[in-house]
């Protein structure tokens, strides 16, 4: 308690000494708590400093994500241990005991840190954002925003910098695991022999399931429970061996720099990605156990682990992880990037040491607080966040917020929302492991637009005109997929898995429009000037995409003459078995140009709107066209030649001189290249040749979609 004072008392904060009382007294009941090892907390603030250095971009920290994993085992070990000996003591578990520790711990701090982030959000969240915040805090005052962030993983979400909530996913996984294993070890409780082979049984699964599915979903396998159960399980198990066998938790030193080795390791060299959690999480698992499993063996590991800033770090821990996230995220969003690290990590500290002084404590100790009161504020607390979460649906957002310039780029950022309901993947028949979309009214499909993500973009203008014509089709498409024959694609944006499944499905494609008669024409969709040039622009310049020709026979080509090959091949070999080919002219980028970020930029006034419609909402039609001229020039050769129908969008978006973000107070694009569903449908007549039935006679063949 005197070592805390004083280092308060030594720091710059200008801390009273009132706090400095409360700090004592709280730090004193916090360490006469029964079984309170030191090093486990010094243990927690290696997880929470690695998870909240690596969030802020701090060098040297690629890894730091794997903070979350020691917390599982730390969590998995205490709660393990706690009810084991419950069991093993009184033959029994106590559930409202056990429910009602953890809904003091848990529940105060994050309603707290919830209620703020709402108002923030309130203040400078776009109507979009603010509605998909709302679902956030549902989610995560539920528990189960592990599974919200993991169904909203996709190819338009928004970036994760932008969900407040996010961190809350692990949290919910704790939750999920204190609702299993309490019945778990109940049930059970008569045979702990059994209960132990079960338990290890669960491990094993669950490892198991995460090595496999992890190549397959790492979004499963980071977010969802089932496959990070063995990571909470391995500190269960540690509890129950310490338990059983009376283990002093100390002795053995290589234990403790094992430990520190294998963490310093995973949190300095484990890279995000697909691979992780897979094998990679094990390292930092086992380096969490060896520490906890000689926690109390008096060596220089143990000794910098229980020395009062790492201990008292661990301490505020938790309030520590529910701040960081929301700060970095509204400074990130707000500011347009990070800066001024260092004073935004102090803010950080500073709320997390505030909120564990002042909400997790006083309720933690309590004792006036009676259990029942407990679940009743955490009930009325729960049932109020739905409720505020619910509200950015019920106001769709509160456009009225921000100022009426800024509206056609908020009405943009929301606009690519669509209805996939009618996709499936059939298991049969020519188009067999294909995502196919029913477009128009039901029936024998008649034509098919095949595309990439533009071809998604302008779904709904198809499908409305389809409607309006009563004529069926089929959509195919795929991000970042180029809609040839003849080549192979390796994409920055996408990963391995996904280039892959990518070239077997244009490989089933080819093989389906020789084997679907009934179809008259057909209609190509594409980012051509992205596969043509080999990278995106302006905004998206970064994104690059290298094709390679799959028979190129050893000779080099420039990927603008492969592109070219691919166009006439993949064109040539359709007009076998399709009578008419048309292909939609790509729509002008605008390099500069997001929705969302126009609208913050104008919303905030941070930029004037005649300022931003001559450097983001414009670009000149000269540029546009140089950015389009080489991947345009074959189809124009095809469409000379009559060999296809060249769909030609472009009066839409430009002028003699200049082509716009915003047409006639209607936000044509979604970021500077996907156009949104209102322009889609106000283009959609331009598709009306497709429509129009072909005067060539071909047998039908049934198409299951």
């Amino acid at each position: 308690m005197s070592i805390i004072k004083d280092t308060l008392l030594r720091s710059k904060l200008g801390v009273s000494g009132g706090i400095t009382r409360i700090v004592s007294q709280a730090w004193a009941q916090f360490n006469a708590a029964e079984g309170h090892f030191r090093a486990i907390d010094g243990l927690r603030a290696i997880a929470v400093l690695s998870v909240v250095f690596y969030h802020f971009s701090v060098p040297g920290l690629g890894g730091g994500f794997v903070g979350v994993d020691i917390f599982f085992v730390i969590s998995g070990f205490l709660i393990g241990g706690i009810l084991w000996r419950e069991i093993a003591t009184t033959g029994q578990i106590s559930f409202l005991n056990f429910y009602g520790r953890r809904l003091r711990r848990l529940a105060p701090a994050y309603s707290v840190m919830a209620l703020v982030a709402f108002i923030v959000s309130y203040l400078i969240l776009l109507p979009f954002e603010f509605r998909e915040f709302g679902k956030e805090l549902i989610s995560s005052a539920l528990y189960f925003s592990n599974v919200h962030f993991f169904r909203e993983a996709g190819y338009f979400d928004t970036a994760a910098h932008d969900k407040i909530l996010l961190h809350t996913w692990s949290l919910s996984v704790e939750e999920q695991f204190y609702i299993v294993l309490p019945p778990l070890l109940f049930f059970f409780r008569q045979n702990r022999s059994m209960l132990i082979g079960i338990i290890c049984g669960f491990f094993l699964i669950s490892l198991g399931l995460c090595l496999a599915v992890t190549p397959r979903s790492h979004s499963a396998a980071f977010f969802l429970f089932p496959f990070r159960a063995w990571e909470l399980l391995a500190g269960v198990m540690l509890a129950i061996f310490g338990y059983e066998t009376s283990a002093s938790w100390q002795g053995k030193p290589m234990l403790s720099w094992t430990g520190i080795i294998l963490l310093a390791v995973s949190v300095v060299l484990i890279q995000p990605g697909p691979a992780f959690p897979g094998a990679q999480a094990i390292a930092p698992v086992l380096g969490a156990l060896f520490i906890i499993a000689n926690c109390q063996d008096k060596n220089p590991v143990n000794g910098m682990l229980s020395s009062p800033g790492p201990v008292f770090i661990g301490a505020i821990s938790y309030s520590l992880y529910l701040w960081h996230w929301p700060v970095f995220t509204f400074a990130n969003y707000y500011y347009g990037g990070m800066s001024y690290v260092a004073g935004w990590l102090a803010l950080c500290f500073v709320l997390g040491t505030l909120s564990w002084l002042f909400v997790e404590q006083p309720v933690r100790q309590a004792k006036s607080l009676h259990r029942s009161q407990v679940f009743i504020a955490a009930a009325v607390a729960c049932g109020a966040l739905v409720v505020i979460g619910s509200v950015p649906y019920l106001r769709n957002g509160w456009t009225s917020r921000f100022p009426l310039s800024a509206r056609a780029h908020i009405e943009a950022s929301a606009d690519f929302i669509q209805d996939w309901s009618r996709c499936a993947t059939p298991k049969d028949g020519p188009l067999k492991g294909v995502e196919t979309c029913p477009i128009g009214p039901p029936g024998q499909p008649e034509y098919i637009v095949w595309g990439d993500s533009h071809g998604r973009a302008f779904k709904e203008g198809i499908a409305q005109l389809a409607m309006e014509r009563s004529r069926p089709g089929l959509l195919l498409w795929r991000g970042g997929c180029p809609p040839l024959f003849d080549v192979d694609k390796q994409e920055s944006a996408a990963t391995r898995q996904q280039d892959a499944e990518c070239m077997a499905a244009n490989a089933q494609i080819r093989r389906a429009l020789s084997a679907m008669p009934g179809i008259g024409s057909i209609l190509l969709i594409g980012r051509w000037a992205y596969y043509s040039e080999g990278q995106g622009t302006g905004r998206d310049a970064h994104n690059t995409i290298r094709l390679t020709a799959l028979n190129a026979g050893g000779v080099q080509v420039s990927q603008q003459a492969l592109f070219e090959r691919a166009v006439l091949a993949t064109v040539t070999e359709i007009s076998r078995s399709i009578p008419r080919i048309f292909v939609l002219r790509q729509v002008p980028e605008l390099a500069g140009y997001d929705s969302r970020e126009a609208a913050r930029q104008i919303a905030h006034h941070r930029i004037s709107p005649e300022v931003a419609e001559k450097t983001m909402f414009t670009i000149p039609l000269a540029d546009a066209v140089a950015r389009t001229a080489a991947s345009e020039r074959p189809f124009r050769q095809l469409a000379q030649q009559g060999v296809i129908t060249w769909l030609d969008p472009w009066d839409f978006f430009c002028s003699e001189k200049m082509c716009r973000a915003v047409k006639d107070d209607l936000g044509a694009y979604f970021d500077n290249n996907h156009v949104t569903n209102a322009t889609a449908r106000k283009l959609r007549n331009i598709f009306s040749p497709l429509m129009e039935r072909s005067t060539v006679q071909t047998p039908r063949a049934v198409v299951q979609p």
